[in-house]
């Protein structure tokens, strides 16, 4: 799977609040239908198999309740992809990335190892820090192996995680420093790493215990001197990267950071040593994000929408028409731990859809986002969505401004109806207002978007390339 993932550190972003967020992109030409999920305890596997690898594995009997976004139709596996469990633990899962040969003739993919499909499901039940689940993710690959190149995000109220499988058994992992924020598109991406840390104190970073060994028995090291730079050793140093994805993390550092630097001479899209994480200029928000997962390089000349003749985006962008769905996690640590999980999420191209929050300590799913059907059916957020996008891609330039006031007033009713309920909760102690609460989110999102999809058909049928101006009435 091709995504984007952004995280933020709680310095680094508007209230304080870790934010971990990601596209869930489908390979080229393939759409995979999304559900928002709630897994109770009880009805967590014991004995998990996978339906790719069809790998089997005995599960721990005391899993928690968690959210999932799991595939809406049957066949190919779970593929539960991002959520929060009830220790208010966050993880989106999973970011392909790329390595290089080197690594992979001396650690091979796992045919029968575990992949996308799995994670989620075998460690967001089980672990109650991010820290954990960098060590409960990391021991799951060392005994079993993985079959592809996965890039892994872990937050709590305190930390976030980011960790990257290097080969069929090994991994790093590095703590997002708090007052920073991380861009990776679908290659490896961290890049100064402390060996010594991750494999003695472990404060900042985390590896696979044999992990010097491994880079010295195979040769693996390709920095000069005595620096040690991961991205250099493990990632990849393909052509393809410099269209598919180092313009992706460009294109959002100078979102970011526009001032930092030179961003059409000192660092250039296709350039090999941009940045892991940054110091952002300005504090980032809920909105920011959304924003940064929906660009299109617009302000630059790479945008498909731009006034260019260009037919095909020279550049891969990020808000791209394969998006199957976006979650972020929010661990807020400013409110009660009942209400400091909220999972904001969307379906479809996220140039035009609007994100949804959700309270995630809740032990059932609105019907808007969980009954995600096969059909195309307007009374579900998912096809909503990519009906709108459809639509309005072909008319841009007349259906903006309908998607521009779609997503500016479903912002505003959002973070005005979770002031309220969580007003509302710290008065009356009582989770029955989380339920109330996502049900009004819900309402309102499913108003706002099919008014939307009116008034995106509506311009799209007038704009059609039949139209004549004289009517026969």
């Amino acid at each position: 799977m091709a995504c984007t993932t952004i995280l933020v550190g709680k310095k680094a972003s508007y209230d304080g609040s870790t934010m971990i967020a990601r596209n869930d992109d489908a390979s080229a030409g393939k759409f995979a239908p999304k559900k928002f999920a709630v897994v109770l305890s009880k009805d967590q596997p014991r004995d998990y198999k996978s339906v790719i690898s069809g790998v089997e594995i005995k599960l721990p009997d005391n899993p928690m309740r968690y959210t999932a976004m799991p595939n809406a139709l049957k066949g190919e596996g779970i593929w539960a992809a991002c959520g929060v469990n009830e220790a208010n633990v966050g993880m989106t899962a999973t970011e392909t990335i790329t390595s290089n040969a080197l690594v992979l003739g001396a650690d091979p993919l796992v045919e029968k190892g575990i992949g996308e499909e799995d994670i989620v499901v075998l460690t967001l039940p089980y672990i109650h820090s991010a820290r954990e689940g960098v060590e409960r993710l990391g021991s799951l690959l060392e005994e079993y192996g993985t079959y592809e190149m996965n890039g892994i995000g872990f937050s709590d109220k305190d930390e976030i995680w980011w960790l990257e499988t290097i080969g069929g058994h090994h991994w790093i992992a590095k703590r997002v420093p708090d007052d920073e924020y991380v861009i990776m598109p679908n290659q490896q991406g961290i890049s100064e790493f402390d060996l010594e840390d991750a494999l003695t104190t472990q404060k900042e970073h985390m590896c696979s215990k044999d992990m010097k060994t491994f880079i010295e028995k195979h040769h693996l090291d390709l920095n000069m001197g005595d620096h040690f730079n991961a991205r250099l050793v493990f990632g990849s140093h393909d052509d393809s990267d410099h269209t598919y994805n180092t313009p992706r993390s460009w294109a959002l550092l100078r979102y970011f950071n526009p001032l930092t630097y030179d961003w059409d001479h000192e660092l250039r899209p296709e350039d090999d040593d941009l940045p892991w994480s940054l110091v952002p200029e300005r504090k980032i928000t809920v909105e920011d994000v959304k924003w940064a997962l929906s660009n299109h390089y617009q302000g630059t000349a790479y945008d498909p929408y731009g006034k260019s003749d260009h037919k095909e985006c020279k550049y891969r962008p990020i808000g791209i028409n394969r998006t199957d769905f976006l979650g972020l996690i929010q661990i807020r640590d400013y409110v009660p731990e009942d209400i400091s999980a909220i999972e904001w999420m969307t379906y479809g191209s996220n140039v035009f859809n609007t994100f949804l929050p959700l309270y995630a300590n809740t032990s059932k799913s609105p019907d808007y986002v969980a009954n995600t059907t096969a059909l195309v059916d307007t009374n579900n957020f998912y096809w909503a969505n990519r009906l709108i996008g459809a639509l309005a891609d072909a008319h841009f330039n007349t259906t903006e401004i309908h998607i521009e006031r779609y997503q500016n007033k479903v912002a505003a009713s959002s973070h005005a109806l979770i002031n309220k309920y969580d007003a509302l909760f710290e008065e009356k102690k009582d989770l029955a207002v989380i339920e109330e609460a996502n049900e009004a989110l819900t309402n309102m999102v499913h108003k706002e978007t099919d008014d939307c999809l009116n008034k995106v058909l509506y311009t799209s049928s007038n704009g059609m390339k039949n139209a004549f101006s004289r009517s026969d009435a």
